[in-house]
């Protein structure tokens, strides 16, 4: 293979995102899901919704998708308040979860971290300004 090749061989090897969502409610973190896994296949069941937990401590939600075929485009989506997501997974797999969230969602890049074949992704989501006052999920 010439590097070339051997660059999109990678990139589509590496087609899983893991999706993390911290500081959020339960409703919002179904939201989040539920938008990504109406374009991306989920290693969850589409019944499998968050749950908020007793106890002291942050919960996390994670979950990972495999971004190498889009189903279809999510709509708006309304939330109660800023999610904070963290992806991470190869360069092309990362854009490709970005870009799908980017129909739900308003989305702010907060931070990045590269690695060599990997990257991390810290992104802000808002309800879009058009769904607000609308009864979008």
């Amino acid at each position: 293979m010439n590097s070339a090749e051997q660059a999109s061989h990678a990139e589509h090897v590496s087609a899983e995102v893991v999706v993390e969502l911290e500081g959020c409610n339960a409703e919002d973190a179904h939201a989040v899901f539920s938008a990504l896994r109406t374009s991306f296949a989920c290693d969850r069941a589409a019944d499998d919704v968050p749950a908020e937990l007793a106890g002291p401590g942050a919960t996390v939600w994670t979950s990972t998708f495999d971004v190498s075929e889009r189903r279809a485009e999510a709509g708006p989506r309304r939330l109660k308040g800023p999610v904070v997501v963290s992806l991470q997974g190869g360069y092309w797999a990362v854009d490709q979860l970005c870009n799908a969230l980017r129909n739900a969602f308003a989305v702010r890049v907060l931070g990045t971290a590269a690695g060599d074949q990997e990257k991390e992704v810290e992104l802000r989501l808002e309800t879009l300004p058009q769904t607000v006052g609308r009864g979008a999920n």
